[in-house]
């Protein structure tokens, strides 16, 4: 899943970023309120926004109204100072979907973008377990396991995988994989994704003799048990 993060302190939102790649996000970081805007209307869609209140020469309401005149649906996370019962209520009205107070903990964050995604799931369940034939990821513990055999993958091959198993029937292409995963600045070579695929493969599809990975013309993925 992809974060973007409008936020102009430098060290803010480097740590922010740090620790949202590690529990496997990729995060693009606009640095003012234009830059920000311009990727958040862009073809390729965020998962979530984080937005600093404090950003200049913007007032942090009109850029939330204006992303959703635009019917930008993408929910927003506020990163404010203020703690008022007035402004929580003004941060709500405008659209926001939540908020979190400064200083808070990377924990608090994570758990707050959390619980965002799994409101677009019927169930917890939906979100924490996914499952294609005998293969089974768990988001929660980063687990996987086919047939009960454990299954140990990197981060960029574990975000793959999800991406596959949550879109499970879907053709997804090789281009939207790298959109999805992958940061803005990521220096990518053209066969990044075939690469990763098959050390995916061979670790999933190779010791079993029903294959749920599959490939067409080299340029698009699905997974299934068809």
């Amino acid at each position: 899943m992809k974060i973007l993060l409008i936020e102009d302190e430098p060290q803010i939102s480097k740590n922010i970023e740090e620790f949202l790649k590690q529990n496997t996000f990729a995060v693009d970081i606009a640095m003012d309120w234009e830059q920000g805007f311009h990727l958040a209307k862009s073809s390729n869609p965020y998962d979530i926004i984080i937005l600093d209140l404090m950003l200049p020469k913007k007032d942090w309401i009109s850029v939330c109204r204006d992303l959703r005149k635009l019917d930008i649906k993408t929910p927003i996370i506020m990163l404010t100072a203020k703690d008022t019962i007035d402004n929580k209520i003004e941060w709500l009205d405008s659209w926001a979907d939540d908020y979190i107070v400064k200083p808070f903990s990377l924990r608090e964050l994570l758990s707050r973008i959390n619980s965002i995604i799994r409101r677009s799931y019927d169930n917890l369940e939906d979100w924490t377990k996914l499952i294609v034939w005998d293969l089974i990821l768990d988001t929660k513990t980063k687990k996987i396991r086919r047939s009960g055999k454990d299954i140990i993958l990197s981060k960029k091959h574990f975000q793959i995988l999800e991406l596959l198993m949550r879109n499970k029937w879907k053709v997804i292409s090789k281009q939207e994989i790298e959109e999805q995963l992958w940061d803005m600045n990521s220096e990518l070579w053209s066969d990044v994704v075939r690469s990763h695929i098959q050390i995916i493969r061979s670790k999933i599809d190779k010791d079993f003799d029903k294959k749920l990975i599959k490939t067409m013309h080299s340029m698009w993925y699905t997974i299934n048990e068809d």
